[in-house]
């Protein structure tokens, strides 16, 4: 039997996770965006209220991240009726947290409900990359994937590919008062990079999920680092070299600039080493002249969720 009204709940997410640019994320604890979805008789998507934020987002289907994704659904089953949408915005925009990826999920889930034969959730990957298209002008699925999924995710191009995740292992997150556009710190990227860049990032990859397949905590710690995009757009965050330092300082595995940033995140052996590392970040974006919120989470946090469904 069909249902007609749906509400699902998306979270944040840790983007690039410093070594995967692009193609590696995980999900985060609290924050999040949810969705209102409900079937109508006329075909499409309509976006009824986008609420929680200082300024109006566009509810145009093709430049709304919720409602593309949602059409792109509707389009691929041949849906014979429509949805409109309520998005109740939780994540900051600009943020570096995956705040356009959680719509585009949180709508895609709550839709996904009310069809007659709900798919899986991996099949809602497509979709929500057309979603996530509408955001930053690319289909790149490291923030959208962790929040379908949960956990850590490898997100390629046309499969998703859950990493494991050892016991115990936190980041903290901390998110300075602060918008970076993802277009503008894409457009740090430009400039071409020599071929030898590649082998210091490759080398760290390559360490990194070997120590996540074999749980070895030393090689996590070499391969969590980024040589490649960090160094580009570091300057768009004041007070970012403090604020990884202070993390370092507190024996982090590694720390870097969640997604395009401000947010920097760091990966700690538990949450009690994650929670000691929160005054200090926060200090040192403090004497950067910047407020900020901190926040800390299992790696293997849960992604989206159905809250109700009538």
């Amino acid at each position: 039997m069909s249902r007609d009204r749906a509400v699902a709940f998306a979270p944040a997410s840790v983007g690039n996770c410093a070594v995967g640019f692009d193609l590696i994320g995980h999900a985060l604890e609290g924050p999040g965006d949810r969705v209102v979805a409900t079937r109508t008789s006329e075909h499409g998507v309509r976006v009824d209220a986008i609420r929680g934020l200082p300024i109006e987002l566009p509810r145009e289907v093709e430049k709304n991240t919720a409602a593309r994704a949602v059409a792109s659904l509707l389009r691929s089953v041949d849906a014979q009726f429509g949805i409109t949408l309520e998005i109740e915005k939780g994540i900051a925009l600009g943020s570096g947290m995956g705040g356009s990826a959680a719509s585009a999920v949180a709508a895609l889930v709550a839709a996904n409900a009310l069809l007659d034969t709900p798919l899986p959730l991996d099949a809602l990957y497509p979709h929500a990359l057309e979603g996530e298209f509408a955001a930053s002008g690319g289909r790149h699925g490291d923030n959208v994937a962790p929040s379908l999924l949960g956990g850590l995710v490898l997100a390629a191009h046309d499969r998703l590919v859950r990493l494991p995740v050892p016991e115990g292992l936190h980041t903290l997150l901390v998110h300075p008062d602060l918008v970076v556009e993802t277009r503008v710190a894409r457009e740090r990227l430009r400039a071409p990079y020599a071929i030898g860049d590649f082998v210091p990032q490759s080398e760290a990859l390559a360490l990194f999920l070997a120590g996540l397949y074999t749980n070895d905590h030393a090689l996590i710690r070499a391969g969590l680092m980024d040589v490649l995009v960090e160094p580009r757009r570091a300057d768009l965050i004041p007070g970012f070299a403090a604020v990884k330092q202070a993390m370092l300082d507190h024996d982090a595995y590694g720390a870097s600039i969640s997604g395009a940033g401000p947010s920097v995140f760091g990966w700690f052996a538990s949450r009690a080493a994650a929670e000691a590392a929160q005054l200090d970040a926060l200090d040192a974006f403090a004497n950067a002249g910047l407020d900020a919120r901190a926040y800390v989470s299992p790696v293997a946090a849960a992604g989206a969720r159905i809250e109700t469904c009538t």
